[in-house]
């Protein structure tokens, strides 16, 4: 891909492709520069799993695990993640699971890299690939995991806790609003831990139950 102008690259609309399958998304996603993040990011971390999932669970933004490994979901929150979808009877398999912002953004902390929520500049420069994954894909309903997801498809105003488990309308298509799994995790009492897991689930469940296709 030809180089974009600084000037001209304000998001990753300057980068898609002209083929929007999710193959050629996903390639062109590779070299995107539609906002800084990219610099101190490992790499570009698109989404993945079936291009005919009637679900598509959209996280935030890679965590460290992810930046290393270059797939979504595949640390911590991403193992939490799986056993609650095949709790809820969800096929993980038979979704497609992305990230509203494909780059991690991070601060160092010692040797540790610690998660910085995205700004909203961040957010919407990346919201072109979100937008040509749910195109591709065409799900029959979106699950947005946490503040950062909800954001790229309401705005700022949607408030996460006011609305969540409900199915909430958006030009994007019908979307499940609940929590990021990364939150369960810092839940330090395992009885309201166990609580807060056993809520998720419900909300996986209700999703399920949504959808036509089997799953």
């Amino acid at each position: 891909m030809p180089a974009v102008p600084k000037s001209a690259a304000a998001s990753a609309a300057a980068f898609l492709p002209p083929d929007l399958s999710l193959s050629s998304l996903r390639a062109a996603a590779g070299g995107c520069r539609g906002c800084d993040l990219y610099k101190n990011a490992t790499q570009t971390v698109f989404g993945e799993g079936s291009p005919e999932a009637p679900i598509m669970l959209v996280g935030e933004q890679p965590g460290d695990y992810e930046d290393r490994q270059g797939a979504p979901f595949v640390g911590p929150a991403g193992q939490l993640l799986d056993r609650a979808l095949a709790d809820a009877a969800i096929d993980r398999k038979a979704t497609y699971v992305t990230n509203a912002v494909k780059h991690f953004k991070w601060v160092p902390r010692g040797k540790r890299r610690i998660h910085q929520k995205p700004r909203a500049s961040e957010i919407r420069a990346c919201k072109p690939w979100l937008e040509a994954e749910i195109a591709a894909v065409r799900p029959e309903l979106l699950i947005l995991l946490g503040a950062t997801a909800v954001e790229s498809i309401f705005g700022a105003g949607m408030k996460i806790m006011a609305n969540r488990g409900r199915i909430v309308e958006a030009r994007e298509g019908p979307c499940l609003i609940t929590v990021h799994p990364s939150s369960l995790l810092r839940v330090e009492d395992e009885s309201a831990r166990d609580a807060a897991y056993a809520l998720f689930v419900s909300d996986l469940r209700q999703a399920g139950a949504y959808v036509r296709r089997p799953i």
